[in-house]
């Protein structure tokens, strides 16, 4: 599966692993709802996603700016693959979206 939740007393994290295509996109929005719903600190771990395309992108780029809106954090666990990094930066998306957090 290439996505999986853990929730921690503060803490949402979303685990992207292998690709994350528009095949995945209802699970992801979905999960990123109830991260956003939980009040929780949202953490997204990338570093076993060897692609995001493009409808992934746009649902983390919503999702960061709804966190921020309303208070939370929406932050990568780092280091977030270099291909990731590369891809997110062709499409267009600031580096907000890649904010890191040290491991």
């Amino acid at each position: 599966m290439p996505i999986t939740a853990d929730q921690f007393e503060s803490l949402y994290v979303l685990r992207l692993q292998g690709a994350v295509t528009i095949d995945e996109a209802a699970q992801l929005k979905n999960l990123l709802l109830d991260g956003l719903s939980s009040g929780k600190n949202l953490q997204l771990d990338l570093r076993q996603a060897a692609l995001l395309d493009i409808t992934t992108m746009q649902l983390l780029w919503a999702a960061h700016r709804d966190a921020e809106q309303s208070g939370q954090a929406l932050v990568m666990l780092e280091p977030v693959p270099e291909q990731i990094s590369i891809v997110v930066r062709q499409a267009g998306f600031d580096d907000s979206l890649l904010t890191v957090i040290p491991k």
